[in-house]
């Protein structure tokens, strides 16, 4: 799927064919088993991944996911999206992405510190502050972020907090780095709305996915006034057309309830499928990629499709939407808020100075709505779709690196 978005791209603006190969492959890939004695005594032996796409433009940064999805091919994909979402955004930072095959919500506290504390020894000679930033990703959060950070320094012999992001304020972590996926997303829907002359507060708002990403945005539109209709977790959605009582839906998943399982009868229970094609004003995807897909994009039923999620809707899909005239904002734009925080992170831990939280949002919005705007603009002058207009903003900037720097050696 990024091969052929690169595919699609490349023939639009007419890359040349040794910068396209080039961008095709990943620079290099690790992959290391990680040992891990468990509670009762017998030892597994669990499969991890670092991925480096690009360093053309700086260090890889890209999140790392504890899932027993992962593979090879899914981190390439993610570290690939990674190095387009950084150029987009005209960071100093390459793409990466890490990931784990594992279900942690079978392990204990123990051995979830020992898996990630030697998955980290095993990947510790490709990242560090220069070489490249792991961060949260799925199913990782700080603490996993402060044991990778802790292992990293031990080897050294000193503290570094710069080498991952994500990471508890006490110990070097950013204020507004946990909520930064959502509030970007927000900025992003603000401006559409704006460019597009649509009402933000009357919306209809559908959003697949109630972690991290989904619950964010959900509870930021939910605290404006701006009505949800329905809202997914793994287990299925909720649906009301009078909208969602979000605070209380929030409780339940705090206290580790699935929304399967919540008992209130005016709201119908649907399942993921069928949430995303739920009538409605802006869907967000924020769960897993390829969620619209062919199966399914004849159906979808909304003005505006943005992607909280990497990946979430295929390249058919894509031009499904396209001609049903559904305007879609990728998500290297659209969930980009994180990267950015990521990166105002590793700034303040390099200074060892550190940014109040109105600081952290007037230059994330800053550089997020200047992207969009710079993305819309595109659009319209070349008649192409935001993702592709995206794309071509993104793989120019990264051409001109690779020219540059010259083909070693």
């Amino acid at each position: 799927m990024a091969k052929k978005q690169i595919d699609i791209v490349a023939e639009k603006m007419g890359l040349d064919e040794n910068i396209k190969k080039y961008l095709k492959k990943v620079e290099r890939s690790l992959i290391v088993s990680i040992p891990v004695l468990m509670d009762n005594g017998n030892l597994k032996v669990f499969e991890g991944y670092r991925v480096h796409h690009s360093t053309v433009r700086g260090p890889g940064k890209g999140g790392v996911r504890f899932s027993p999805n992962v593979t090879l091919d899914e981190v390439k994909a993610l570290a690939t999206w990674m190095t387009w979402k950084n150029s987009l955004l005209n960071l100093p930072l390459g793409g990466a992405k890490g990931g784990v095959c594992v279900d942690p919500t079978k392990l204990s506290r123990r051995e979830l510190e020992k898996l990630t504390r030697r998955y980290t020894a095993e990947i510790i000679n490709i990242i560090g502050p220069d070489i490249d930033i792991p961060a949260p990703d799925i199913n990782t959060n700080p603490q996993i972020m402060a044991w990778m950070m802790d292992v990293y320094s031990m080897q050294k012999g000193r503290s570094i907090p710069g080498v991952v992001t994500g990471k508890p304020i006490e110990i070097g972590g950013s204020v507004g780095r946990e909520s930064a996926t959502g509030m970007g997303l927000f900025y992003i829907i603000e401006a559409l709305c704006e460019k597009e002359d649509w009402n933000l507060k009357s919306s209809k708002v559908v959003i697949q996915g109630f972690g991290n990403v989904g619950g964010n945005i959900a509870q930021i539109l939910y605290e404006k006034g701006i009505k949800i209709i329905a809202i997914s977790d793994v287990s299925g959605g909720l649906y009301d057309k009078e909208g969602i009582n979000l605070k209380k839906l929030l409780e339940w998943r705090d206290n580790g309830g699935l929304l399967r399982d919540y008992m209130d009868e005016s709201y119908e229970f649907v399942s993921n499928e069928e949430l995303l094609t739920i009538n409605c004003d802006i869907l967000i995807p924020a769960a897993i990629e390829n969620q619209i897909n062919l199966s399914n994009a004849e159906d979808i039923n909304c003005k505006f499709i943005v992607e909280g999620a990497n990946g979430p809707t295929t390249p058919e899909a894509d031009e499904i939407l396209r001609r049903r005239k559904i305007i879609v904002v990728p998500d290297i734009i659209a969930n980009a808020g994180g990267v950015c925080v990521s990166y105002f992170e590793y700034i303040q831990d390099i200074h060892s100075y550190f940014w109040k939280l109105e600081r952290i949002h007037h230059e994330l919005k800053n550089i997020l709505v200047s992207t969009f705007d710079e993305i819309y603009n595109l659009a319209k002058k070349e008649r192409v779709t935001l993702r592709i207009a995206a794309y071509m903003i993104a793989i120019k900037r990264l051409a001109r690196a690779i020219e540059l720097r010259g083909i070693f050696p």
